[in-house]
Formats: structure tokens, sequence, C-alpha cells
């Protein structure tokens, strides 16, 4: 009993510290600079929403920027679930000469840092005209091995027998793919829609090189930009739109918590 307890408490107190800075930022989006300064500050919900929300649209054009990131992300995500799964498949199902070093390959370019590709990959949009554009953002970031990694693991478990005997019976390998193994794995692609997603919402230093204008920002980029003065700043309208950008991502882990923790574990065990 004691020992249930003491897990009980320790649960409690730590998801009271990791909720709590979500709270507070919330929170001090209702408030003032001065009540966020004080100490100890106002950790009530206070009636500055509206003025904080007029100066944050002055500062920002949050609805473009709103826009640009939504659509990035979205665009971004479905192009990954296409891609990840395809090649997921074709390397858990099929057989040719090479795979296994395919796979190495791929699975080496996971050790690669993203940052020393900004260069070459800056001159080559530069040479093609394409900087400052959605494609310029999403290209270069669908070479995400993980991704591969990630829907071939959960296909290697989908039993192999019933990818077999649906070519028997005369499927297309784009019908098998499509109506047996998808419907099969929809933890993975849960976990997948979540991580890509999140990781192109987030996504801050490749944009920040390639995006030119502020109506082609996305939100880390704009918030980064949102208020330049050092010395005097309004951390009222900086909470303001921080919660505003992270409202999204904690909705989509919300309704796809489940399927990412069994996402993640499907190719975990080998049975």
């Amino acid at each position: 009993m004691i020992k249930k307890l003491s897990i009980y408490i320790f649960l409690i107190v730590a998801a009271f510290l990791s909720l709590f800075p979500f709270y507070f930022m919330f929170v001090s989006g209702t408030n003032t600079n001065q009540e966020i300064l004080a100490a100890p500050p106002k950790l009530f919900p206070g009636t500055m929403l509206a003025h904080n929300f007029s100066i944050l649209i002055e500062k920002m054009d949050i609805f473009r920027v709103a826009f640009n990131t939504i659509f990035i992300s979205v665009i971004f995500t479905l192009l990954a679930l296409i891609l990840y799964s395809s090649a997921g498949y074709v390397l858990a199902k099929f057989d040719f000469k090479g795979k296994g070093l395919i796979f190495g390959f791929i699975m080496i370019s996971m050790m690669i840092p993203p940052q020393v590709m900004y260069v070459p990959l800056f001159q080559l949009f530069v040479s093609v005209n394409m900087t400052n554009t959605y494609p310029a953002v999403i290209l270069p970031a669908l070479a995400n091995a993980f991704g591969i990694f990630l829907m071939r693991q959960n296909m290697m478990n989908f039993p192999t027998a019933l990818v077999e005997a649906a070519r028997i019976d005369g499927y297309s390998e784009f019908g098998i793919f499509c109506r047996i193994v998808l419907p099969n794995v929809k933890p993975a692609l849960s976990a997948l829609v979540i991580y890509m997603f999140t990781s192109m919402w987030n996504n801050f230093m490749w944009p920040l090189i390639v995006l030119e204008t502020k109506d082609m920002y996305n939100f880390p980029v704009a918030l980064a930009v949102l208020d330049g003065n050092p010395t005097n700043k309004d951390f009222a309208v900086i909470l303001l739109a921080t919660a505003i950008a992270t409202l999204p991502i904690l909705f989509i882990f919300m309704v796809f918590q489940k399927q990412f923790v069994a996402g993640v574990m499907g190719g975990a065990v080998k049975e």
C-alpha cells in the first residue's frame, strides 16, 4: 500500500512539473508584462487577452504565419506518409539484390548531421531559383531515414503469408499495399504522422535560411523575430503567440497518443 501510494505521489508531482510550464504560458498570454515579471508572478488568467492579441496582430501577421505553418506541415506529412510507407513496404516484403546494402546506407545517413547539408542545399535552391518557396522547405526534409526505418520495422512484423496469399488471389502490389498492409499498420502510421507533423511544425533552422520574406515565415521563424527589442520585450505577447503555436501540436498528440505509443513499440518486439 505504501509503495503504491508513493508511486502515485511521484506520478502526480511529475505530471505537475511537466504541465506547469504549459499552464504558465497560456495564463501569461492573458496578463500584462508587469504581472508576468512580478515576484511571485501572477498564476491566474487575466483580462488582457484581447489587448495582447491585438498587439500580436500588429507585430506579426499571425493568420498568414499560421497558414504557412499548417500548409507546409500538412503537405510534408502527407508526402512523408506516402514515401516512407512505400519504402518501408519494399524493404520489408520484397527480396532483391542489394536490399541490405540500400537499407544500410539509409541507416548510415541517420548519422549525418543535417546542418552539414545546409550550405550545398541552399546553393542548389539558389541555382534553380526556388528559395523563399514552400517546396524549398518541404523537399529537403523528406530525406528522413527515421521514417523509412520506422515503417520498415513495423512492416517486418506483418505476416508475409498474407501478402503472398493476396498475390496468389490476383491482387496487384498496389492493391496489397493499400488494402491489406496499410490498414494493419495504422499505429505505425499514426506515430509517423505525429513525428513528421511535429518535426516540420517546429522546423526552425532551415526555414530561417531559405525563407526571405515575412509573408513566408512559419511559426518558429516568426516567433524568433517577433520582438527584437533586447531591453524591453513584451513577454505577454510573445507567450501568447507561443501558446497559439503550441495548441495544434498538443491537439495532434492528444488525438494520436495511444497509436503513437503502439506504433513506436510495434517494431521493437520480434514475434
